[in-house]
């Protein structure tokens, strides 16, 4: 999963001042124990003085140093062994590193360690909690007593049975998410709850550990313009849009469209295709505006590759 780059580089330095700060502790331990026991102190004295003369004796020429260089091992290990000892009799610890996996690094070779995993997720949180508001956007507190009971004639159904339908969509979609679980277009009027539920999405998908972007479609076009043309002082800000495991684009339609609206619109719905990238689209515009807004092929992506979600009802906003 790839996190993005404000992620990545708050979680890097979240790390760094806790590894900073166990250094800290460590020191201050380091000290309390020479002081309570100065043995340790002469140990660890006497282990930095053999790595040196190890160091020296092997950069010896024209004598055989095998002997004196099994000497200072044997007495490293044996130093070794009777630190070890003191420490576990006496239940110190100096040496603890601020991850066991990765010493603090963030990384087990070329892998993310869970320790930095853990911090991006944490900063991804507090991201969205920025975007989304006070975290009360959760499937458990969405109300579909709020949507009509009666039957909609032109639906067949009535429009809070349609909304569950929905609703557990939403939440399976949610819960089960993968890099198979496809693209999602919440379609339908303003105060429908395509807001809400997708935000419930987001907070769900990124508490289980996957990258998310969540952006309304103004912000995300105006985040590549600004790099387009060079006024981003965040770098490549956009690659977040390609990159993460599940894109939200929010209020589809509401930005100026322009030729350059169009075509980044056709290069983000496409990229992330081809990648096979999950993304949800939140708009008022059902698929045949979209054609006629953008494009026959952005609308022919959306349609042949987006699970169309309808809302509808009354505007919840006024209950």
């Amino acid at each position: 999963m790839a996190y993005s780059e404000q992620v990545l580089k708050r979680a890097r330095l979240r790390l760094e001042q806790a590894k900073a700060e166990r250094e800290r502790e460590n020191e201050q331990s380091r000290l309390d124990a020479y002081r309570r026991f100065p043995r340790i102190e002469e140990i660890d004295r006497e282990l930095r003085l053999t790595m040196a003369k190890l160091m020296q004796t092997a950069l010896r020429k024209g004598e055989d140093t095998t002997t004196a260089i099994e000497a200072i091992r044997d007495r490293n290990l044996s130093l070794q062994a009777e630190r070890a000892w003191i420490l576990e009799a006496e239940d110190l610890d100096y040496e603890m590193p601020l991850c066991s996996q990765c010493g603090g690094s963030g990384y087990a070779g070329a892998v993310m360690c869970e320790c930095l995993r853990e911090l991006c997720r944490q900063e991804q949180k507090r991201e969205l909690t920025s975007l989304l508001g006070n975290g009360r956007e959760s499937f458990d507190s969405f109300r579909l007593d709020y949507y009509p009971d009666t039957v909609d004639v032109n639906l067949g159904v009535s429009p809070r049975r349609l909304m569950q339908s929905n609703f557990n969509i939403c939440r399976k979609y949610a819960y089960e998410f993968d890099r198979t679980s496809g693209n999602l277009l919440f379609s339908g009027a303003t105060g429908l709850g395509k807001t809400f539920l997708s935000a419930c999405i987001a907070r769900t998908v990124s508490d289980r550990g996957h990258s998310v972007v969540y952006e309304s479609a103004i912000r995300m076009f105006r985040d590549f313009e600004n790099e387009k043309f060079g006024s981003s002082q965040e770098g490549q800000e956009s690659r977040k849009y390609l990159d993460c495991d599940l894109l939200i684009i929010d209020d589809l339609g509401t930005e100026m469209t322009t030729q350059f609206t169009v075509s980044t619109l056709y290069y983000i719905i496409n990229s992330r295709l081809m990648d096979n990238r999950a993304t949800i689209i939140s708009t008022n515009l059902m698929p045949e505006a979209i054609e006629k807004r953008y494009s026959p092929q952005i609308a022919s992506r959306v349609v042949g590759s987006y699970r169309l979600i309808k809302f509808v009802g009354e505007d919840i906003r006024r209950r």
